[in-house]
């Protein structure tokens, strides 16, 4: 096993569990301040992420993905009206840049108190905190990503995305359920150029955010995984090293067309989810003229 960063900081169990719940209810009451008091929010389909959250099935993960606006879309995108944003017990946990959450001690602790787990950009699937993540999953838990890997405030279709949360998706023991985001207005309310090219020192207010909710996706991976195997037997690529073992038998060129077939299979939701935020967004609007 490779070094984890505050592995420690990160248990449920490490103090009483009493610094995480301080982290979480602190981080949580701002965001739910700055979502639900000082901007004007509208969430579409909540009531299926209030569901899968607090009653999933026992031992089932929850996989959620949403586009990446600002770098303030987690926590405040869980910070609207009747979400349980302060309960530690049912807080996500997130994928974090390492390079930007991890980059002191001090960061690094707050981070690991709010659950969120590093990962190296461009470190690849099989880095060691992804095994951390995988843990996680087998344990029920929810996990939240950005499967685009960076933020974007461009009006833009959803990027093709990166791998890693498809490769979590197919190497979980149990396989999850995997709900689709998508959100806009965070890109208003934490812009990346605000001033002289820097963000604001905290959230703007008075700001329109739209969260639209899916449905949990299908993800029929036996079926998938049995395609991947017949389409990778005519491509060839350079190998990275790759386990061949993982997951299910399949080799890495394989699992290469299995991960495509999953990130797209998400990239196209995510895509409907974007468009319907539109005219969602539009339809809204024109019941206020």
């Amino acid at each position: 096993m490779g070094r984890r960063i505050m592995e420690w900081a990160a248990r449920s169990d490490y103090m009483g569990g009493i610094p995480r719940k301080m982290v979480i209810m602190a981080v949580g009451g701002l965001a739910k301040a700055a979502v639900s008091l000082l901007n004007n929010t509208t969430v579409h389909n909540a009531d299926t992420l209030l569901r899968l959250v607090r009653s999933r099935p026992p031992g089932v993960p929850l996989v959620t993905v949403s586009n990446h606006m600002s770098t303030m879309d987690d926590p405040l995108l869980w910070g609207f009206k009747g979400f349980p944003i302060t309960d530690a017990k049912l807080s996500r946990w997130a994928l974090a840049a390492e390079d930007i959450c991890f980059k002191s001690s001090m960061l690094s602790y707050f981070f690991r108190l709010g659950k969120c787990i590093p990962i190296i950009r461009g470190g690849g699937i099989y880095q060691e905190h992804m095994d951390e993540a995988l843990e996680r999953l087998s344990e029920g838990e929810w996990l939240h990503t950005f499967p685009e890997g960076k933020v974007s405030q461009e009006d833009a279709p959803i990027r093709r995305l990166k791998w890693g949360t498809a490769s979590l998706i197919a190497r979980a023991p149990v396989t999850p359920i995997v709900l689709p985001i998508v959100h806009t207005g965070f890109e208003q309310v934490m812009p990346e150029n605000f001033y002289r090219g820097k963000r604001p020192p905290f959230p703007l207010w008075n700001k329109n955010i739209k969260i639209i909710v899916g449905e949990p996706m299908e993800l029929d991976l036996p079926k998938m995984r049995q395609m991947a195997m017949c389409l990778s037997r005519n491509i060839s690529h350079p190998t990275l090293g790759w386990p061949s073992t993982c997951p299910g038998g399949l080799d890495e060129a394989a699992q290469r067309c299995l991960y495509i077939a999953i990130s797209e299979k998400i990239q196209n939701v995510m895509e409907t989810l974007r468009t319907f935020a539109r005219s969602f967004s539009k339809s809204k609007d024109q019941n206020l003229c």
